[in-house]
């Protein structure tokens, strides 16, 4: 009996002395933890303080590293730019004027000609016979005229006699007549059945470089055929073709009233100068569905850099803005109120500057008000700056280290040097 008893107060005293045993575990993690942290948080302290003063910044940050050019004064070019295709001055598909069998092709498929330039030939030889047979014809009716109008002077001589009927005299003329008619549609006979024989030599009705020849020699080819002979398109001079947004018509308008204006042909890449040329014209309406109006350039091609069918890129030379203050893109900044620049004050500190933009192109834009010719801007690493923040320079930190360096092999020197002087004295 007094067993049970013992063993039921032992388990009491366990029970009782386990949420003791917790408290302190917890207790322990707890202070555990708060010293990890305050250890964290002193490391993280001692080293922004260190970093802030061997690096100069502000709050106990490293300075940031930023780019600046200074702002100068430039002629900047005021350009329109626009998405073009290359259209050429005229396109012709060279069809015959006659019916035959092909029996020369005088060109090669590529080949630039000039107008009037034989390209085929038509056998000649039935257009030939068409010739001499309208000529046979006319002949014959001359022929008949003359001997008419022999009979028709008798007839009047015998009229003025009494000798004939006037009846007669007048069915002479009538006869002469006709016949003079006829001499007059033998003449056109006579002159279409030339044409059609100088047909039969196809030639080029204007300059510029040929397709791929749709027929060969031997082929029977029909007047005014649908594919042609082949396709003809004048490559210079060439035309580029592009659209304009509608507001900009009246500047392009206005200026091209006063003089020519330049334009310039660029590949996709906008890296290559394909052509130079002048504006042309605009349409006469702008597409409701699009806001665009289109416009036309033309240039000279010489050197045949342009094709085609060809996508480039078109810049309108409108106007040059002289004596403008410009920077670089990467320094013009968009906030919350508009435009701004990071100034770089002489004690290496940046005050943000608000400031109108103007015209740009495509690495420097004009700052019409805000800023002076002169002042120094940050054009890199401006993201991370703030109002009065200190920044360095990219060439600024080799130059620290060095100095520093330098001090210490100055220290080293001094060091060094004393001891010799020391024994010196000693000796």
């Amino acid at each position: 009996m007094d067993k049970q008893v013992g063993d039921t107060d032992a388990r009491r005293t366990t029970a009782a002395r386990r949420p003791v045993r917790r408290v302190l575990v917890i207790a322990c993690v707890l202070l555990a933890l708060v010293a990890i942290a305050g250890l964290a948080w002193m490391l993280a302290h001692r080293g922004g303080a260190t970093d802030g003063a061997g690096q100069g910044g502000r709050r106990g940050r490293p300075a940031t590293t930023v780019g600046v050019a200074a702002a100068k004064v430039a002629d900047v070019p005021i350009t329109l730019e626009a998405l073009g295709t290359v259209t050429p001055a005229a396109t012709v598909t060279v069809r015959p004027q006659v019916s035959g069998v092909i029996t020369q092709i005088l060109f090669r498929e590529g080949q630039m000609v000039n107008r009037g330039q034989a390209l085929a030939v038509i056998d000649p030889r039935p257009l030939q016979m068409a010739l001499l047979s309208a000529q046979g014809q006319l002949e014959r009716d001359q022929a008949q005229l003359a001997n008419a109008q022999l009979t028709l002077e008798r007839y009047r001589t015998l009229l003025a006699q009494d000798s004939i009927a006037r009846q007669d005299v007048d069915t002479q003329a009538a006869l002469v007549r006709q016949l003079q008619g006829s001499i007059t549609a033998d003449r056109a006979a006579v002159g279409t059945a030339r044409l059609n024989l100088g047909y039969s030599r196809i030639i080029a009705p204007v300059s510029g470089r040929v397709g791929l020849r749709v027929v060969d020699v031997g082929n029977y080819i029909s007047a005014g055929d649908a594919a042609g002979l082949v396709v003809l398109t004048q490559v210079a001079p060439i035309d580029v073709v592009f659209t304009l947004p509608q507001d900009d018509v009246p500047r392009v308008q206005v200026r091209a009233a006063q003089a020519t204006l330049p334009v310039t042909a660029l590949d996709r890449t906008r890296t290559m100068t394909l052509g130079e040329g002048a504006f042309s014209t605009l349409d006469n309406r702008i597409d409701t569905t699009t806001g665009t109006v289109k416009a036309k350039a033309r240039f000279a091609n010489g050197a045949g850099a342009l094709f085609p069918s060809q996508f480039v890129n078109v810049r309108i030379g409108l106007d040059t803005l002289r004596g403008a203050v410009t920077v670089p893109v990467t320094a013009l900044r968009t906030g919350n109120d508009g435009d701004f620049v990071w100034l770089l004050n002489p004690d290496r500190t940046v005050a943000r500057r608000k400031v109108t933009r103007g015209p740009a192109t495509v690495d420097q834009v004009v700052i019409s008000e805000g800023l002076k010719a002169g002042e120094r801007v940050i054009t890199e690493g401006g993201d991370r700056l703030t109002e009065g923040g200190r920044v360095q320079l990219a060439g600024d930190r080799p130059n620290r280290q060095g100095g520093a360096g330098g001090g210490h092999r100055r220290h080293r020197r001094e060091g060094g040097g004393g001891g010799p002087a020391k024994g010196g004295n000693g000796g």
